[in-house]
C-alpha cells in the first residue's frame, strides 16, 4: 500500500480519506499548497522520510475505531486526567489545525463565498470562547473535585475544604455545563449541518469533514462529564458533606 501512496497526488490522497489531510499537515505539508505534486516529491521537498510518511497515513485510517475506555469504572481522578489529556488534544493541535485550514480558505478558488466568510469570521471567536470555558473548567471544577477526593483519602486542609463547599456546588457546575454543551450551533447552521454537495473543492470537504468529526469528539467528552464525571463528582460531594457534618459537633 506504501507505494500506491507514494505516486498519489496529495489532492488524490484527501479525496481518498479526509483524515489524510490532518497528518500531512503535521509533517509541514499543506494539502492545498502541495495538491498537484505526489506525495514521494512532497516529502523530498520537506525533505522527509517517505515511509515515516506513508506509515503514518495507514495508521490514520484507523483513527476512532478503538473504543474508549469503560471509564465508569475508574476512580476520579483518572476520569479527570482523561478529560484533562482531552483537553489538552483540542487546544494543541486539533484547533489550531482547523484555525489554519479554515484560515486558508479562498472563496475565490472554493466558491460559497458566505459560507466562507462566516467560518473565517465565526471559528476564532468559537475558539476563544471555548479555549477560555475549558481552563476555567479546569480552574474551578477539576480543582474542586480534586479538593473534594484528597479530604476523603486523606485529612487535608478542612479549612480549604470548608471554603470551596461554601462556594462551589457540583450540581450548579452541571447545570451550567448543560448550557455549553450544543456550543458548535452557529457553525452548524453555517455549514447546513456540515452537508457535502456534489463538486465541493476538496479544501471545503476536509473542512466539513474535520469540524463534523471535532463535533462528535465534544458530543463524546461532554457525555463523560455529564454521565461519568459529575455523578461521581455528585456523590463524592455528599460524601465529603457528611464527612465534615460529623466533625463539626467535636471541634
Amino acid at each position: 500500500m506504501s507505494l500506491q501512496l507514494n505516486h498519489k497526488k496529495i489532492s488524490e490522497l484527501v479525496e481518498q480519506n479526509y483524515v489524510y489531510a490532518s497528518v500531512l499537515y503535521y509533517f509541514g505539508i499543506e494539502f492545498y499548497n502541495y495538491s498537484e505534486k505526489t506525495l514521494e516529491a512532497a516529502c523530498k521537498e520537506r525533505s522527509l522520510n517517505v515511509q515515516l510518511v506513508t506509515d503514518s497515513l495507514e495508521k490514520a485510517t484507523t483513527r476512532g475505531k478503538d473504543a474508549d475506555p469503560a471509564l465508569i469504572s475508574y476512580p476520579i481522578d483518572l476520569i479527570i486526567a482523561y478529560l484533562k489529556h482531552a483537553h489538552y488534544l483540542f487546544v494543541k493541535k486539533k484547533l489550531p489545525y482547523l484555525a489554519k485550514v479554515i484560515a486558508e480558505l479562498d472563496s475565490t478558488k472554493c466558491g460559497y463565498h458566505q459560507v466562507v466568510e462566516d467560518l473565517q469570521f465565526v471559528f476564532p471567536l468559537f475558539v476563544e470562547d471555548f479555549i477560555h470555558h475549558i481552563y476555567e473548567e479546569e480552574d474551578n471544577l477539576f480543582e474542586y473535585i480534586a479538593t473534594l477526593d484528597n479530604n476523603q483519602k486523606a485529612c487535608g486542609n478542612l479549612g480549604k475544604l470548608y471554603y470551596s463547599m461554601e462556594k462551589f456546588s457540583i450540581q450548579r457546575y452541571a447545570a451550567e455545563h448543560e448550557a455549553h454543551d450544543d456550543e458548535m450551533t452557529g457553525i452548524r447552521r453555517i455549514t447546513d449541518n456540515y452537508q457535502v454537495l456534489p463538486n465541493m473543492h476538496p479544501h471545503l470537504r476536509v473542512v466539513y469533514a474535520e469540524l463534523q468529526d471535532f463535533e462528535t469528539s465534544l458530543i463524546t467528552h461532554a457525555r463523560v462529564e455529564n454521565e461519568i464525571l459529575f455523578p461521581k463528582a455528585l456523590t463524592l460531594e455528599n460524601q465529603v458533606r457528611r464527612k465534615l457534618q460529623s466533625l463539626i459537633p467535636s471541634n
